[in-house]
């Protein structure tokens, strides 16, 4: 069972509310170089015509690169990936696996992912996970 941070079940009242859009990645630290696994879940139940997932990490143009969508390599290397509705397995749930070469100039770098549902090109709804890189440790 794999267990992923980032995520909060919102409480109004003592209730759990869900959120219409959640992202959660499996680690809040990686290593330059090491894979990274998330799931966008969509609760939303209106309208929409695609999920945007965004990576950005702080004070750097590198970037994660997209390596694997719903159990399906793939080869995205830009920091957005963009999902049209028909076009996602799953309505509800969005796996992804990312990597990045980024290495922090000092010991840890600040990252970011973003999903946002968009209809119409507004967006809807959004949720952001944040982790840190690590410089990746040698082995003497």
């Amino acid at each position: 069972m794999k267990i992923y941070y980032n995520f909060y079940p919102q409480t109004k009242g003592g209730i759990n509310i869900q959120k219409d859009v959640s992202i959660q990645i499996e680690k809040d630290q990686v290593e330059s170089g090491e894979n990274l696994n998330g799931v966008v879940r969509i609760n939303y139940t209106g309208r929409f015509d695609s999920l945007v997932i965004n990576s950005q990490i702080e004070n750097s143009s590198d970037v994660f690169k997209y390596v694997n969508l719903d159990g399906k390599k793939i080869n995205h290397p830009y920091a957005r990936l963009s999902l049209l509705k028909q076009d996602i397995l799953d309505v509800r749930k969005v796996e992804f696996t990312v990597t990045t070469i980024h290495i922090p100039p000092n010991d840890i770098s600040n990252a970011k992912f973003r999903a946002s549902i968009i209809q119409e090109h507004k967006e809807i709804t959004s949720d952001i996970a944040y982790l840190k890189i690590l410089k990746k440790t040698s082995l003497d």
